[in-house]
């Protein structure tokens, strides 16, 4: 997408916004033709909605994609740099446009996580009246960050990380020139982040004029050791703790542990990650790793700064020991894809709970035996295994 827009004062990655879902990039699930979601943007049924992914994968683009389509007007605050002062203003402007015979607003608001519980709570009566059209971007699990009032007026639609196809895509769009080495180097540098993809081919020519692989690395390195808890860095130093624990590396987890703790990342978002690790990645190889991550969590919660980043230590270092096995939390993902695929396919009579007398007539739970070896899964997956246990494998230490 070429944009009209000629002010280079504007970020690059704010110039090739997509306009409509033919310029969009990903999210395919979303945003294919004839899928619910790009269905009701179009019939505009959509209503008030989170979006939940990481950084990059085009949350803020898909709200700008939605006011376009819906032709209304749009407004976009950040939770880091706004309050609810801005946003009752906006608010109080949109009433006053509706009684006046125009279109309600489409109130963008970005990392909604970092409101806190009162700021949620103002939301909630323009949400609920309609008197605005409320989209929520967040990259934190909305079950922990968002309230559960707001949460249950509000429909969540999980974004993903952008995949290689993707990347290049979007960087092509950009129409800077660009080889292919350098561009395969920035892909595999970005992660999945199209935002932070387009800010280096941005600087680096803006810096260097030529874009190359070791100029986009002078890029990267003027910012390497910036920590912005707003900010990409965050979001690096995150990835590179998991993974030196996924790597059973504890002298690098201990590190990018240190980073945070000394940038001041809030202890509890590290120990959530862990716990989320235990399960993840270690899994059935290690069970009580599941009971430390937890005991870490409750520690920090009670501890606080300075002492909890010990507890962190301990956390950290013990997951990055543990042996690793990721069988079901693949199992999951793979059960998912077939939830998704087939939907509620029928429950085998024999394990379904007769709990009144049409239902025993109707032969539910006849024949259920509490210790069968016979397949309970719905006929059309019979034999289908989604815990795929590799015990004779040497697990990794």
């Amino acid at each position: 997408m070429k944009s009209n827009n000629k002010n280079i004062s504007v970020p690059l990655a704010e110039r090739f916004r997509p306009r409509n879902f033919n310029e969009y990039v990903g999210q395919e699930h979303l945003t294919s033709q004839g899928k619910l979601f790009r269905r009701s943007v179009e019939e505009g049924t959509l209503g008030s909605c989170i979006f939940w992914g990481p950084p990059g994968c085009g949350k803020t683009s898909l709200a700008h994609v939605i006011a376009s389509v819906a032709d209304k007007p749009f407004v976009s605050f950040s939770a880091v740099l706004q309050g609810v002062k801005e946003v009752r203003q906006i608010v109080d402007e949109a009433e006053q446009s509706v009684r006046a015979g125009g279109n309600n607003i489409i109130l963008f608001l970005d990392e909604i996580h970092r409101f806190n519980k009162a700021q949620q709570d103002f939301l909630l009566p323009y949400v609920e009246s309609g008197k605005i059209t409320f989209i929520g971007a967040t990259t934190e699990n909305p079950s922990f960050e968002i309230i559960a009032p707001l949460l249950s007026r509000c429909r969540v639609f999980t974004l993903k990380e952008h995949g290689e196809k993707e990347m290049a895509k979007i960087i092509d769009r950009t129409k800077i020139k660009i080889g292919k080495e350098a561009k395969e180097w920035l892909i595999n540098m970005a992660n999945g982040d199209a935002r932070s993809a387009i800010t280096m081919l941005e600087n680096t020519q803006r810096f260097y004029g030529k874009i190359n692989i070791e100029n986009l690395k002078q890029t990267l390195q003027d910012k390497f050791l910036r920590f912005d808890k707003k900010g990409e860095e965050h979001y690096n130093t995150t990835s590179a703790f998991i993974k030196s624990m996924r790597a059973s590396n504890p002298d690098a987890a201990l590190y990018y542990l240190a980073r945070m703790v000394a940038a001041g990342e809030d202890p509890i978002f590290i120990a959530r990650r862990m716990v989320i690790f235990a399960s993840e990645d270690i899994g059935l190889a290690q069970p009580t790793a599941l009971v430390v991550a937890n005991a870490v969590f409750r520690a920090v919660e009670t501890v606080g700064y300075p002492e909890c980043s010990i507890n962190l230590a301990h956390g950290a270092t013990y997951l990055a020991l543990a042996a690793k096995n990721r069988d079901s939390y693949n199992g999951l993902q793979e059960a998912m894809k077939d939830t998704e695929k087939y939907g509620n396919l029928p429950i085998p009579l024999k394990i379904r709970n007769p709990v009144t007398k049409l239902m025993k007539n109707l032969e539910y739970g006849k024949g259920y035996e509490k210790y069968t070896k016979e397949d309970l899964l719905p006929e059309k997956l019979k034999g289908k295994k989604y815990l795929k246990r590799r015990e004779d494998e040497p697990r990794k230490k």
